[in-house]
């Protein structure tokens, strides 16, 4: 229901904006959909935590990372990070997701670099120990949510995700 009021105000949006571009809708739903996230966990109860200016429910210990991966309804597996992703979601992925399984031999510290060692460091404003839970979904502005996943991912080096637990959510419509 909360990405279903994250649509409507994004519709919204886009259409007062009245551009041929999908830019508004985009964008606007990206926030709309935190803001929601972030509304039902303190109507929980729960906390919410500012990453770099950017609002996370974090319910039960689990950080939401809500995500719009296309305009149109495709299978999960398809779901891909931009190329232009930020360095912060890439570190929520490769910090707060789950773990890679362990490789065919360790990595030497002496071989580690800088940035590798960055992507792993814990960001201490959202719960170092919270654990980054995925709610993946598809959404255009005529068509509304397509479909909803939610588990846990983690962010391959091509960008794509692997999921060693998903699940797909029921719909629900605005009012």
């Amino acid at each position: 229901m909360r990405l279903a009021r994250a649509h409507e105000t994004a519709r919204a949006t886009h259409r007062a904006a009245a551009l041929k571009k999908r830019s508004p809708y985009g964008v606007t739903l990206a926030e709309a959909v935190r803001e929601q996230l972030a509304e039902l966990a303190r109507e929980l109860g729960e906390v919410v935590r500012d990453v770099r200016g950017y609002e996370y429910a974090v319910v039960n210990g689990q950080a939401l990372f809500p995500f719009r991966y296309a305009d149109r309804p495709r299978p999960l597996d398809r779901a891909r990070l931009p190329a232009n992703a930020s360095p912060t979601r890439r570190r929520l992925f490769q910090a707060h997701g789950p773990q890679a399984p362990e490789g065919l031999f360790e990595i030497d510290e002496v071989l580690v670099t800088d940035e590798f060692l960055g992507l792993r460091e814990r960001f201490e404003e959202l719960g170092v120990d919270s654990r980054l839970v995925c709610v993946f979904f598809t959404a255009d502005a005529t068509g509304g949510i397509h479909g909803i996943h939610w588990g846990d991912a983690r962010l391959e080096a091509d960008r794509t995700f692997t999921w060693p637990y998903s699940e797909r959510l029921p719909l629900a419509r605005a009012a």
